[in-house]
């Protein structure tokens, strides 16, 4: 740290970029702090409401699933945290063409979020529903007959783009070339997420909640080893039904998905697909109605609660 008569004085984090939820500061050449903020976003668009309590439980949760990687022997980024609502993170370089940083890239962020689905919900039921997807794609036989909610044969991993402004679903291939990564490596990213997953699901599973499907985020270290990065099993990246609910043939959404279907259910989500595949301006998010608002907050803080085991009582800010 820079030094005044003999003092060491402390450096403000240095404000470097904004995301859908959070802020990112540059705390060393080496280290970066995650700020979380109330804001939220579904379908790539940032909603113009701010939910009380929302940032404090995503670092939270995040937190605790990187203890569960650090028992696991995953290598991740996680540091830790720095006040309720801010992480400290390794530092790894953002490129959308990883490729342009050599021949053997090392120390960058995979361009790329991962997705594993052990149930037929979210956007693969929509594309169930257009006919994009077929039960021999899921892994069933031909002719299945495709319900909502169904358990799927196998965990059906699938790849989208990261740093473009909307996601688009890529085929290995093509993912494989925009990462910089070969099939070997990508093959054991599956399986690392599949093993955090397993966890996951244990820890939960007393707890009444069934993990339905979540993204994940890679980087690829200094020595050249995948590590997670960013934040998972919370309510923003992942799903999941109350698990006596779905006993009795209902799914009943922890996650974000409840604030998707408000959008599915007022029309927006249909305008704005229109409006995406006609490449035409894209309609502006209405905020969402103040009883809402706080039906979305009491939402993260039990979601938090049940993902943790333990209670949420909001924590002061670092000073």
């Amino acid at each position: 740290m820079p030094k005044s008569g003999g003092a060491q004085v402390a450096v403000a984090p240095k404000y470097l970029r904004r995301g859908k939820v959070k802020e990112v500061f540059e705390v060393s050449p080496t280290e970066l702090e995650f700020r979380f903020t109330n804001d939220i976003s579904v379908f790539d668009k940032h909603i113009p409401s701010e939910i009380p309590h929302k940032g404090e439980t995503l670092a939270r949760t995040a937190a605790h699933w990187f203890d569960v990687c650090e028992r696991l022997g995953v290598p991740h980024h996680f540091r830790g945290l720095a006040g309720p609502t801010a992480m400290r993170v390794r530092r790894v370089q953002v490129v959308p063409q990883p490729r342009t940083l050599g021949p053997h890239p090392k120390n960058y962020l995979v361009p790329l979020e991962l997705i594993v689905r052990y149930y037929l919900a979210g956007s693969m039921w929509d594309r169930v529903k257009s006919g994009k997807v077929g039960p021999k794609e899921l892994g069933f036989p031909a002719g299945k007959a495709l319900e909502y909610g169904m358990p799927l044969p196998e965990p059906h991993f699938e790849v989208t783009t990261k740093l473009e402004p909307v996601d688009r679903l890529l085929d290995f291939p093509e993912a494989l070339e925009l990462a910089a990564i070969d099939r070997a490596t990508l093959d054991g990213i599956r399986e690392t997420i599949l093993k955090i997953d397993a966890a996951m699901q244990t820890e939960i599973g007393p707890r009444g909640l069934l993990h339905v499907d979540g993204k994940k985020e890679f980087a690829i270290d200094a020595e050249g080893v995948p590590m997670v990065v960013d934040t998972f099993g919370t309510a923003d990246e992942d799903r999941f039904w109350d698990q006596d609910a779905y006993g009795r043939g209902r799914q009943v959404d922890f996650s974000k998905e409840f604030v998707r279907q408000h959008y599915r259910q007022t029309g927006y989500y249909d305008a704005l697909t229109a409006a995406r595949e006609a490449h035409a301006p894209e309609p502006p998010i209405p905020p969402l109605p103040p009883l809402l608002v706080d039906e979305v907050s009491r939402l993260y803080t039990t979601v938090f609660q049940r993902l943790t085991g333990e209670p949420f009582q909001p924590q002061p800010a670092a000073e």
